[in-house]
């Protein structure tokens, strides 16, 4: 599918037919041996770009994929490519935030690929940060291009092995790009290296460059629309909250937010997926597939916090048009800015990476064209690069389902995270998250806070992470006079809206526990898929209550139960039973009820209570309650809005209370620092920034993109900053701690107008906002 004719030349959506005339008559592209093959092109070859014989023999496909092919289109995408991981160093990578990430020196768990690899101390981290980012500028500007390559991926692989906490499908997609490249001739077309050598500018470069990197973009998206052949995908539960998102109400004027998540988020989602790479790749289609993907990327820049991956995507998508679509494209710019813009010229150099075919040409012809490339001799290093591809095209096909290698990884997913673009497929929720520890020497038990000594949630998910996590508290722990401690997880996660229950064994001590790569992880509980058919009844239940009473549906094992608290702000909280029998333990009243489906018992707040499942299948049951102290304060809340709407239209006759008197001066911003009331001020605090909010949305783009712009700027201006400082410590030792409290204060300096995060705030506002 990857082979493209790089001989044909046409505009994306051009007539297939006026692209051989125009080739015929103008030959321009690629190798001049194939100049005349248009005329007799069959149809595989117009369709694929490749005759059926050229895949008959070992020779045949050797010549195929070293192919000499245009060089414009690749140089376009390495330029775009290096400048995008460029700005990805200071964002997702981390460099704007390396000192809190690594936080030199203190008591940290660390999640790496492999437990010897470790953080160098922090200034050298930053200088890693450095030559990766030196790197993809190298890579950007074609300068030095091997040597950028090599400093780019060896620093971003390390970094990515550092830290399993951060994998995910794009940031691996990013290392498989800059893995290809470095093998690729990026630096043939628009580069400082092609000044420097004119050997090499403006020089051919072989078909499979285009065929790894086309080949790999239609994996991403064709393997992450398989992976959507899930049923809960198909049904509708992997992303259901999407559909709440303003992006998508253009479609709920004709459709309901349920079909909207439906058909739209999850229905649109699998089916761009499973064809983008078609539509792509097909000349008629091809203008379809741009649009859809580039409308999809786009949406997803606003939908997730997902760095530079919507923006890479889109410079891959012009990859698969006709590779001199760069020329076309600056051809058209006026002639004085020629000069800085990448060659417009038709007539590539030769070059020894290509297979050229040997021609017979007519006299006529050989006085109206330039002279041809004198055929090549096949080399080892073209049969190397066949080998490659092939080997590298099957490996990335085989990866994502070879999870049956990898079963100690397969907690509830697909296997090990990162190459499997099984993405967005799984949403989860946690519920309830314990860690005990018991001393060996004393037989003390205790509990710890989830997440201390580390900054991550991740390991919540994977029993690989789980164990290096209770590995490293057995280390921990004995400064606190804690000795030989053995470590016990019990963690509530609910799936794609299923049942909350226990993802790992609570009674298993992970610190002694067996954990590999290669044998299943014995202490994983079983996924209950038999109740997933529950997910209607939950809806149904859900929609059912009003606004303020909320449920959390349970699932548990036989032979376990689940100790809980009920807050005190948790009134009227009662657990129903749906399915089996459980037996409930109110601890304070040292009473036991043993409830059956359809029976529910009341259990008081601010006292622990334990739910044990007695029937031999796993019990099913719901807990409903009613926060009465957040509905008395949105009651409170809405008395205090009526009588600020009766105050401002003059209908208020009554005097009011010195407590009331700041909703008068509401807008004021002094206003709830004046109120004495904590209600008052409370209600006035959510209205300042309710109307922040609403001010927000309703900008301008101008204001909007200066917005953008200010917080990207002290983002990486802060980067730059802080790596500025770290290398001068490398350069000549660290200076006296006054000088470096000021310098890092500095660096820290934040718009005058907003915290780093501000927006996060004021979005659980809106949501709160809207109970």
């Amino acid at each position: 599918m990857e082979a493209r004719d790089a001989t044909a030349a046409a505009l994306v959506g051009s007539d297939g037919e006026q692209q051989s005339t125009k080739q015929a008559a103008a030959p321009k592209k690629d190798a001049a041996p194939e100049k005349d093959a248009p005329q007799t092109q069959s149809k595989m070859e117009k369709i694929f770009g490749f005759k059926k014989e050229d895949l008959t023999s070992w020779h045949s496909l050797v010549t195929l994929l070293n192919r000499p092919t245009d060089p414009a289109a690749l140089g376009i995408f390495r330029c775009l490519f290096g400048l995008l991981m460029a700005i990805d160093v200071t964002q997702e990578r981390g460099l704007s935030h390396l000192d809190y990430k690594y936080l030199d020196g203190a008591p940290v768990c660390r999640f790496p690929l492999f437990n010897f690899l470790q953080p160098l101390p922090l200034d050298w981290m930053y200088l890693m940060y450095v030559i990766m980012f030196l790197g993809a500028v190298g890579i950007m500007l074609g300068c030095f291009y091997r040597l950028s390559c090599l400093m780019f991926l060896s620093t971003y692989w390390y970094i990515f092995f550092l830290d399993k906490t951060t994998w995910n499908n794009h940031s691996y997609l990013y290392g498989l790009i800059g893995f290809q490249l470095t093998l690729m001739d990026g630096n043939r077309y628009w580069s400082i290296d092609g000044l420097r050598r004119p050997s090499i500018r403006n020089a051919h470069v072989p078909l499979w460059n285009y065929t790894l990197l086309r080949t790999q973009i239609f994996i991403v998206y064709f393997i992450a629309g398989v992976k959507k052949l899930d049923a809960d995908w198909v049904e509708g539960y992997s992303m259901s909250y999407l559909a709440h998102h303003w992006l998508f109400d253009p479609f709920k004027v004709i459709l309901p937010v349920e079909l909207v998540s439906l058909l739209v988020v999850h229905g649109g989602g699998l089916v761009l997926d499973l064809t983008a790479g078609y539509l792509l790749f097909f000349d008629v289609t091809r203008p379809y597939g741009i649009f859809f993907v580039s409308y999809f990327h786009c949406m997803n820049s606003q939908l997730f916090s997902i760095g530079m991956f919507s923006y890479t995507m889109l410079a891959t998508s012009p990859l698969f048009c006709y590779p001199d679509w760069p020329r076309r494209f600056f051809g058209r710019f006026p002639a004085f800015l020629r000069a800085v813009l990448p060659l417009t010229s038709p007539d590539p150099q030769p070059s020894p990476s290509c297979v050229y075919k040997e021609v017979q040409s007519t006299s006529s012809e050989r006085q109206e064209t330039p002279p041809a490339p004198k055929a090549s001799k096949m080399r080892l290093k073209h049969k190397l690069a066949t080998i490659f591809t092939l080997i590298y095209i099957t490996e990335q096909f085989f990866l994502p389902y070879s999870h049956f290698i990898t079963q100690g990884y397969n907690n509830w997913t697909n296997g090990l995270y990162g190459y499997s673009w099984d993405m967005m497929v799984h949403s989860r929720s946690h519920q309830h998250v314990k860690i005990t520890y018991k001393d060996a020497k004393t037989g003390e038990i205790g509990y710890l806070n989830p997440g201390v000594f580390t900054q991550s949630r991740r390991w919540k998910d994977h029993g690989d992470m789980l164990k290096q996590y209770a590995t490293c508290l057995h280390a921990f722990l004995p400064r606190y006079n804690i000795t030989d401690p053995e470590i016990y997880f019990d963690i509530w996660v609910s799936i794609n809206e299923r049942f909350q229950q226990r993802i790992f064994d609570p009674r298993v001590d992970i610190v002694r526990a067996d954990w590999s790569p290669f044998r299943p992880n014995t202490w994983l509980m079983p996924l209950l898929v038999d109740l997933s058919p529950w997910r209607t009844k939950f809806q149904e239940i859900e929609g059912s209550l009003d606004n303020q009473t909320e449920i959390v549906f349970i699932a548990d094992f036989p032979g376990l139960h689940l100790e809980n608290f009920v807050s005190e702000d948790l009134g009227n909280t009662s657990i129903s039973v749906l399915q089996g029998k459980v037996n409930v333990e109110i601890v304070e009243e040292k009473k036991n009820y043993t409830l059956q489906p359809g029976e529910q018992i009341k259990v008081p707040a601010g006292a622990y209570h334990k739910v044990y499942t007695v029937s031999e299948d796993p019990s099913c049951y719901m807990y409903i309650y009613v926060n009465t102290t957040e509905s008395a304060l949105q009651q409170n809340f809405t008395k205090l809005l009526e009588l600020q709407e009766r105050i401002r239209n003059g209908t208020e006759t009554e005097p009011l209370p010195p407590e009331l008197q700041p909703l008068v001066a509401a807008d004021n911003e002094g206003a709830e620092v004046n109120a004495t009331d904590p209600i008052v001020q409370l209600f006035l605090k959510r209205q300042r920034r309710m109307k922040e909010v609403k001010k927000r949305r309703e900008a301008g783009v101008l204001e909007r993109l200066e917005r953008f712009a200010v917080k990207k700027y002290y983002t990486i201006r802060r980067g730059f900053l802080m790596t500025a400082i770290a290398m001068r410590n490398l350069a000549v030792g660290l200076p006296p701690i006054e000088q470096l409290t000021r310098e890092v204060a500095f660096a820290n300096m934040k718009a005058p107008e907003a915290e780093a995060n501000q927006d996060e705030r004021l979005k659980d506002e809106v949501g709160h906002g809207e109970l």
